[in-house]
């Protein structure tokens, strides 16, 4: 039996293929649901909720290409989005590097969505609160806790038709001690994704963990200094890595660094995208999605494509079809750095500033140097050398001889990321990795698996007082 989008799906083909004879037809039906319980001052003062059904239509008749999205709820609007998307087609440029349709090809399997995180309450979301505000001791707290489903659907004028769908959750909250703030960030760890795995009491207590240590900070020259980066700064590396590095269409502009079959990291990293720890088997071309080695102990291997760009590059579409639409090509929404110990290893909590044992190994293998929680407002500088700037937050800790001895303000700092994980400056990476969740308000958003690091070198430009 048919799901509502793959019906939905195979009409908006129907419908194009008749609107323009001969032409190929690919149209996505995806349905977002995403609700958020937010909290402030300990106390939940909103809940929202979307959910949108939005059908794509990609058209290539004549020579030409053209696309259009709306959201549709019946066939009046269906008909709508295929009379503009025809009449688009008929004065588009001559596209001569069209991919082509795929051929018919079934999604890979992935196991079933958690029917009660993907139907949450409000009230199954405030359980998860409660446990943090709780965890925070008394401090203050403030955050949010997310659950979001798709469903989503692929059909071609080739004969395609897949469909697929998924859940997920998280949480992310602050604790306040006075000035100073803790955070905390968590998503479900395990298939299928699910609510109940959510402990916030855990998050809470290591949030105010972090605000209680992070309290009275000095100030220090700025410079360059070996770093820890927790799993939440290390998820910015994995950010822009993911949207300016392994990028195919940025790689064959040449606007990457990265270039297959180099030496371009330290031996002791390798980096993977797992799309399939969500759910969807299948991009929005309708290719299989699957597990993705992209740094193999250091050597590149492989950069992230849709049919486009992987045409273009005389490669094979790698699942990667960009659900952004402005241009921002291929990207890898679920990459992770294997730790030492491998995906399933498990953290196991430590007390006070640090927030795994994991994390405390690589604080004690430091002579002199700062405990970096998390990286905040970075841009690009310059995206051949990805040189980025930002600034550190949520705490920053001075180490020496392999123990956090004061709390340091805040760094505004300028690194290369090519740089930050080139070979000989990656000291150790840590046992167990941490999912750490993208984007608040995108209903697939991204999550990355996220070890803590030891690097040689980071250089910080400036201090809290400029």
């Amino acid at each position: 039996m048919s799901t509502h989008e793959e019906s939905l799906a195979a009409r908006a083909v129907e419908r194009a293929a008749a609107a323009l004879p001969g032409a190929e037809v690919g149209a996505e039906v995806a349905h977002h649901a995403m609700a958020l319980t937010r909290f402030a001052e300990s106390v939940i003062h909103q809940n929202v909720a979307e959910d949108v059904t939005t059908v794509r239509l990609v058209v290539h008749h004549d020579g030409r290409t053209t696309s259009g999205s709306a959201s549709v709820v019946d066939d009046r609007g269906l008909d709508a989005l295929v009379e503009r998307v025809a009449a688009s087609t008929r004065v588009a440029p001559v596209d001569p590097t069209w991919p082509g349709l795929g051929d018919p090809v079934a999604a890979t399997a992935v196991p079933a969505p958690d029917p009660v995180t993907a139907e949450a309450s409000p009230g199954d979301r405030a359980e998860v609160v409660r446990g943090f505000v709780a965890g925070a001791a008394g401090l203050e707290t403030a955050g949010y806790c997310r659950t979001t489903s798709s469903r989503t659907a692929y059909a071609s004028s080739a004969g395609q038709l897949v469909s697929g769908s998924a859940a997920e959750c998280g949480l992310a909250g602050v604790a306040r001690a006075e000035a100073a703030e803790g955070r905390a960030d968590g998503v479900a760890r395990l298939m299928p994704l699910r609510l109940a795995d959510l402990d916030g009491a855990a998050l809470g207590a290591r949030a105010a963990a972090k605000a209680r240590a992070w309290t009275d900070p000095v100030e220090l020259e700025p410079g360059r200094y070996e770093v820890v980066l927790e799993p939440d700064a290390v998820s910015d590396l994995l950010t822009n890595y993911a949207f300016a590095a392994f990028n195919g269409q940025a790689v064959n502009e040449r606007r990457s660094f990265v270039r297959v079959g180099a030496d371009q990291f330290d031996p002791a990293i390798s980096v993977v995208d797992d799309p399939l720890a969500v759910g969807l088997g299948s991009d929005s071309q309708g290719t299989p999605r699957r597990r993705l080695v992209l740094v193999d102990g250091g050597l590149t291997v492989a950069v992230t494509h849709d049919r486009r760009t992987a045409a273009e590059a005389g490669a094979t579409s790698t699942g990667h079809d960009a659900e952004n639409r402005f241009g921002a090509g291929p990207s890898a929404r679920h990459l992770g750095i294997v730790p030492t110990g491998g995906f399933d290893a498990v953290a196991e909590e430590a007390d006070g500033v640090v927030a795994d044992a994991s994390v405390a190994e690589l604080v004690a293998g430091m002579e002199r140097g700062l405990l970096v929680t998390d990286l905040w407002y970075t841009r690009v500088l310059d995206p051949r050398t990805l040189s980025i700037t930002g600034l550190t937050r949520n705490g920053v800790w001075l180490v020496e001889d392999g123990r956090v001895t004061a709390p340091v303000k805040n760094f505004r700092f300028t690194q290369s990321y090519e740089q930050a994980l080139a070979p000989g400056n990656v000291r150790a990476v840590g046992r167990t990795a941490t999912p750490v969740p993208g984007d608040t308000y995108t209903a697939t958003s991204p999550r990355f698996s996220c070890p803590a690091l030891h690097l040689a070198s980071w250089n910080f430009t400036g201090g809290a007082s400029g």
